[in-house]
């Protein structure tokens, strides 16, 4: 069943009692936004969605006006675009003068729409609010000066991952959006996740950049420089350059990194390899002995801030492994340094990664040692592509290149850890190699595919059945929290990615509000999965020989002293 709606002139076809924005979006008409949030309830509060009803006396926000039969539309009539044009002027009388500057320029909503409705010169003036920089937190900072309260950045910390760090404060001209107390984001319960980052129209919300501290270590002649790039960097960088969304650009991002200056290119997907050979063979651990069930994930940092701050009872149930990230730091700053007689002390090591709540995790004490940090600076995706365009580098001229091993080589789960799902199937490959001694059959799990934010399988590993569930966006791992406190007893092994989808859209990646592009992402990584040789962690070869040179056993004792850690229980916030 449908509803025709006439839209310009054009008869359009709806579904009964959807939004009229959503339906002029699915028709190919473009009206601008600037609050609205695709699967959440529409706020109004921007007004920037305004359009013409025949019959009505006012103009009308599309997005929470449901369609009827037979509704006339004029989406851009002479008053529907002349009061976005006033909305757009009046919120830049409030706005500073510096887009030159801004970390958002060319990329901000509220300057793209001021140049479509042609804003040349301010109209309004008077005196502006002044407020205050939080550069607190180790990875968002946040300047309410360049705040349109838009609202998008609340409603994605309190609805989709529960954590409600800020919020509208004040009331009429003084409103404006802040943390309890108007505290700094380091002392609110903010997991750094960055979604806030993403959802954000401006350069109210930005990550707290490492490019100086890389620039400045490039340029030192003491420092040996090296990065690690996360599994998900190379089918998100190529958007950066107008390249299409998930196609893998590893080849050339590589060739770019060593342009830059870096003087090894490693891998992370490799340290995924890695992680899974701990974390599966802990799960096993824990289910032939007796240990804390479900068993959890600690390769998301912002989930692992989550439990600390909101439910420290479960603190027993997470990984003691490190995240990959932190893993191949460990490993390059005493494995690799021995290796080639380095003093790790001399090591600047860098990580591009798609989250900014890994700026927070690298700083973390428990990723320290006598003074030496397991990675030194983390660079968004973001940021990495504003530091090639700094040193002129076409990417699309590029010749591919390889990455360096030790760290070089990779299996394709160790890849899939970019999306939602990947840890636990790479997880289950191994772990049912580890129980059975043979691989799992056809080595796909698909019921821990897509982009649904609660997934759950029951894998059968010889006589045992494994329950294992899937869970993206915190919200969600909230919710399912509720169920194992209430006694659900079922599941084995649960896997947590802070952001909904998974590191694919992580909050340090480019700025996307396009679900599909998310998925074209996802399919690239799947892609890759389906198409090389290497599809398990334990079939590695470079792994086996660091385990066999180097560390031994997984949860041996020098695996345990360098690629596991321990979390301390905090008290919960009320």
């Amino acid at each position: 069943m449908t509803t025709t709606i006439e839209v310009n002139g054009r008869s359009v076809k709806a579904k009964p009692g959807e939004m009229l924005l959503a339906a002029l979006k699915r028709s190919g008409v473009t009206v601008p936004t600037l609050c609205n949030m695709e699967g959440l309830f529409p706020s109004g509060a921007c007004r920037m969605c305004v359009v013409e009803l025949e019959g009505r006396p006012g103009l009308v926000p599309s997005c929470s006006c449901p369609v009827t039969e037979g509704m006339k539309v004029h989406t851009h009539s002479p008053r529907a675009l002349m009061a976005r044009k006033t909305i757009v002027e009046l919120l830049l009388a409030n706005h500073p003068d510096d887009c030159l500057y801004c970390v958002r320029n060319n990329t901000c909503d509220l300057q793209n729409l001021a140049s479509e409705f042609g804003v040349r010169q301010r109209r309004y003036a008077g005196a502006k609010n002044s407020y205050t920089e939080d550069a607190s937190s180790p990875s968002i900072v946040r300047d309410p000066a360049k705040c349109i309260l838009c609202g998008k950045c609340v409603r994605v910390c309190e609805e989709i991952q529960g954590v409600s760090a800020i919020d509208f404060t004040g009331r009429g001209s003084q409103a404006c959006i802040g943390t309890a107390f108007d505290e700094g984001l380091n002392v609110s319960s903010c997991v750094n996740c960055g979604q806030c980052i993403v959802a954000c129209p401006t350069g109210a919300l930005r990550e707290h950049s490492h490019i100086k501290e890389v620039v400045n270590a490039l340029k030192n002649p003491d420092k040996i420089v090296v990065v690690q790039h996360a599994p998900s960097v190379s089918v998100t960088l190529g958007e950066a350059f107008g390249i299409k969304a998930g196609t893998d650009v590893s080849g050339i991002m590589t060739s770019a990194l060593r342009q830059l200056g870096f003087d090894r290119v490693f891998d992370t997907s490799f340290s995924a390899d890695l992680t899974i050979m701990e974390e599966a063979s802990e799960l096993v651990h824990r289910v032939a002995n007796g240990g804390k069930l479900p068993m959890m994930t600690s390769c998301s940092p912002g989930w692992i801030k989550y439990v600390e701050e909101f439910h420290p009872d479960f603190m027993e149930n997470l990984s003691t492994c490190k995240s990959p990230q932190q893993m191949l730091g460990a490993i390059i700053k005493s494995y690799y340094a021995e290796r080639e007689g380095i003093d790790p002390r001399k090591i600047f090591s860098v990580a591009i990664m798609p989250c900014t709540a890994k700026k927070f995790e690298a700083g973390r004490p428990e990723m320290i040692h006598d003074g030496v940090a397991d990675v030194d600076a983390v660079l968004t995706t973001r940021e990495l592509a504003r530091l090639i365009r700094m040193r002129g580098i076409a990417m699309q001229s590029l010749t591919p290149d390889m990455p360096d091993n030790p760290f070089g080589e990779r299996s394709t789960a160790g890849k899939l850890f970019g999306a939602t799902g990947g840890v636990m199937e790479a997880a289950v490959r191994t772990a049912h190699f580890l129980i059975t001694g043979k691989e799992l059959e056809g080595l796909k799990v698909e019921a821990v595919r897509g982009l649904d934010g609660v997934k759950e399988a029951t894998v059968k590993m010889g006589d045992l059945e494994v329950n294992v569930a899937v869970v993206s966006g915190l919200q969600n791992a909230a919710n399912l929290l509720k169920e194992v406190k209430a006694g659900r007893k079922n599941l084995h092994f649960i896997e947590v990615m802070t952001c909904p989808g998974g590191c694919i859209n992580g909050g340090g990646q480019p700025f996307t509000t396009n679900m599909d592009a998310v998925r074209e992402r996802m399919q690239a990584l799947y892609a890759i999965d389906r198409d090389e040789p290497v599809r398990t962690s334990h079939g590695n070869a470079w792994l086996k020989k660091l385990y066999d040179e180097y560390l031994g056993a997984p949860l041996g004792k020098k695996s345990h002293r360098l690629l596991h850690t321990h979390y301390a229980k905090r008290e919960v916030l009320r």
